[in-house]
C-alpha cells in the first residue's frame, strides 16, 4: 500500500505549531517564567520585608491624628490611607515628599501606638522588580521590549489554538481521546516527555489563553483601544468622575474621620478601606472599599464625597453591566488574584506548565528529527549499489 504523502490540514497546523514554537521558544520561556513568579509577588514581598507587630492594646487613635504625627515625622504630603479589616494590621498612608512624585511611598502607621513605619526597599523588592521588567519588556528599553513581548503573545495564543486542534484525535472517540487526558509515567521518558508536553498542556491551556488575552493590553495601545471598543467600555479606566463642586469658602471643611465614617456608614460591610485625600486636581474623597465577605478580593464599591460632607456618588460594582465589570477586573484575571489565594494557585501551576511546554516541545521535535535522519540513514544503506 503506498503511504500517503497528501499535505492535510492537520500537517499545515503542526507544521504552524512547531515552527512558531520553534522560533519563539525562548521569549516564551522567559516570560512565562517570570510570570510563574510573579504570581506571588505580594506574598514574596510581605515575607523578606520587616516585621511591623500592631497589637490591639487600646483605643484606635483617629485618622487625623496619625496624619499629623506622620506630618511631624517628617514634612510629608499626605495623599491617602488604606485602612484594613483586620484589627491587628498597620494603617497604609501614601505620601510624597513632593507633590510632582507620581507615586508616592507607602508607610506604615500603628493605629493604636502612632509608631511609624517606613517600608523599606528589601532585596526581595529589587529581585520581584527585575522579574518585572524581564516579563514585561525582557529588560530592554520598554519601547523595544513591550512589542517583542507582545507579538510572542500573539505567537503563543496561535500555539494554544493549534495546540488544542493537534490534541483532539483525527476520530473523536472516547477511547482515543482518554490516553491524551493522562501522562504514562511507566513508559519510555520519550513518551512521557510527549505525554508531559500534550496532556499538561491541554489542562493548562485555557488559563494561559486568558492571561495572554489579557497580557497584551499592555503590550499594544491599539490593541487595549480595540477590545475596549468590542467590548463597549474602557480599558484601564482610572479616571475618577467629574463633579460640578461648589466654590465657597464659608463651608466647614469636614476632617478625614468625618468622611470615613460617612463612606462606611453607606457601604455598611466590613471590609478594607482605601481612601484618597482631597487635592488640588480633585477636591473631594475617593473611597474604594473591598468586601472582607466578597466572591473576589479585587473587587470593590466607590463612594465619592466632598469637603462638605456631601455624597457626590455611590459606584456599586454588582451594579455594573457586564461589559464594565470585565473590563475592571482585567488586571486581577491577568495575575490570578481574581479569587485570590485558589486561583494564584491555579495560574502558578498553568504558568510552571507554559514554562515547560518550550523545553517539551523542543525535546520531541529533536527526537524526531533524530529518528527521521536514521530512517533516511538506513535507507540510504539499504540502497543496492
Amino acid at each position: 500500500m503506498k503511504k500517503n504523502n497528501k499535505y492535510s490540514f492537520r500537517k499545515f497546523i503542526n507544521d504552524v505549531h512547531l515552527w512558531l514554537g520553534l522560533a519563539s521558544g525562548i521569549i516564551l520561556f522567559i516570560v512565562c517564567f517570570t510570570g510563574t513568579i510573579l504570581v506571588f509577588e505580594k506574598e514574596i514581598k510581605e515575607f523578606f520585608a520587616d516585621d511591623f507587630v500592631v497589637e490591639a492594646i487600646a483605643e484606635k487613635q483617629s485618622v487625623h491624628d496619625l496624619a499629623e504625627e506622620l506630618k511631624a515625622s517628617k514634612d510629608y504630603f499626605i495623599t491617602g490611607v488604606t485602612i484594613p479589616n483586620s484589627k491587628d494590621e498597620a494603617y497604609a498612608f501614601m505620601v510624597k515628599e513632593n507633590l510632582k512624585e507620581q507615586r508616592g511611598t507607602k508607610v506604615l502607621v500603628n493605629p493604636y501606638t502612632k509608631a511609624i513605619h517606613k517600608a523599606e526597599k528589601t532585596k526581595a523588592d529589587e529581585f520581584m522588580l527585575t522579574m518585572f521588567k524581564l516579563h514585561r519588556w525582557l529588560l530592554l528599553d520598554s519601547d523595544i521590549g513591550r512589542p517583542i513581548v507582545g507579538v510572542a503573545t500573539i505567537i503563543f495564543l496561535l500555539l494554544s489554538i493549534s495546540g488544542i486542534v493537534l490534541w483532539f484525535p483525527k476520530k473523536i472517540k472516547w477511547k482515543t481521546i482518554k490516553p491524551g487526558l493522562k501522562i504514562k509515567t511507566n513508559a519510555k521518558w520519550k513518551r512521557v516527555n510527549h505525554d508531559l508536553h500534550n496532556t499538561l498542556g491541554f489542562y493548562a491551556c485555557i488559563f494561559l489563553v486568558i492571561m495572554a488575552i489579557t497580557g497584551l493590553c499592555w503590550s499594544f495601545e491599539a490593541y487595549r483601544e480595540g477590545l475596549g471598543y468590542v467590548m463597549g467600555t474602557k480599558i484601564f479606566d482610572r479616571s475618577n468622575p467629574e463633579f460640578q463642586l461648589k466654590n465657597s469658602t464659608n463651608t466647614k471643611v469636614i476632617s478625614y474621620d468625618k468622611a470615613i465614617e460617612i463612606a462606611n456608614a453607606s457601604l455598611n460591610y466590613p471590609g478594607e478601606l482605601a481612601v484618597t485625600f482631597p487635592n488640588p486636581k480633585s477636591n473631594y474623597y475617593s473611597f474604594r472599599k473591598y468586601s472582607a465577605n466578597n466572591w473576589s478580593p479585587s473587587t470593590s464599591d466607590k463612594i465619592y464625597i466632598d469637603t462638605e460632607g456631601s455624597i457626590l456618588k455611590i459606584e456599586w460594582f454588582d451594579e455594573k453591566p457586564i461589559n464594565d465589570k470585565i473590563a475592571s477586573v482585567i488586571k486581577p484575571l491577568h495575575t490570578g488574584d481574581i479569587f485570590g489565594t485558589f486561583s494564584k494557585i491555579i495560574y502558578f501551576l498553568a504558568c510552571l506548565i507554559g514554562t515547560s511546554l518550550p523545553v517539551t516541545g523542543t525535546i520531541i521535535w529533536l527526537n524526531k528529527l533524530k529518528k527521521k535522519n536514521r530512517k533516511t540513514k538506513t535507507a540510504n544503506n539499504t540502497k543496492p549499489s
